[in-house]
């Protein structure tokens, strides 16, 4: 499965999970925006769509790309969310990974994409990606219900209404 990563080295490398990816030759890293691949799914929490499993085909076809930097530095209007016209944004997920465990919607990289493998119905893929880290078949099992759910729904409308009912939504 493709998945292309742009790393804003803004991490510690020995925790990042990006780099233990590529190193397993599972992500491909760029440094340039322009190189995240054209049509691909763009991982983008500011995205009023989520991931859904109407993004199957896309997900095949084209790949996954994700931004590996610091979501809190990165303004809404910001020239990276031009990058592709096909931008997604994770529903609510709790983090497995040991920065920080336990915190709702704040995933590594490696968990947002195994996610988001996950809810388009690519379940081995989300499993492999997470079996090369010692946390990681817990965020699978952390987020089994919610997960499922979301694999489960028709539409980003759809997954959307189940994590509002999730948390206590309307």
């Amino acid at each position: 499965m493709k998945v292309t990563v742009y790393h804003a080295e803004e991490c510690d490398r020995k925790k990042c999970t990006t780099f233990r990816m590529a190193k397993k030759g599972k992500f491909k890293i760029v440094n340039h925006l322009n190189q995240l691949p054209y049509g691909a799914l763009v991982l983008n929490p500011f995205s009023e769509k989520s991931v859904s499993p109407e993004d199957r085909d896309m997900v095949i076809k084209r790949g996954v790309a994700a931004l590996d930097c610091s979501w809190k530095k990165v303004k809404k209007s910001a020239v990276i969310f031009k990058t592709s016209k096909y931008h997604r944004s994770l529903p609510f997920l709790i983090a497995a990974n040991p920065t920080n465990y336990g915190k709702p919607c704040i995933l590594s990289t490696a968990e947002a994409i195994a996610a988001t493998f996950y809810i388009v119905g690519l379940k081995d893929i989300a499993e492999d990606i997470m079996s090369h880290f010692k946390w990681g078949p817990h965020f699978l099992i952390l987020n089994r219900e919610i997960l499922e759910a979301y694999s489960q729904a028709d539409s980003s409308l759809e997954v959307v209404k189940i994590q509002n009912e999730f948390i206590g939504g309307t």
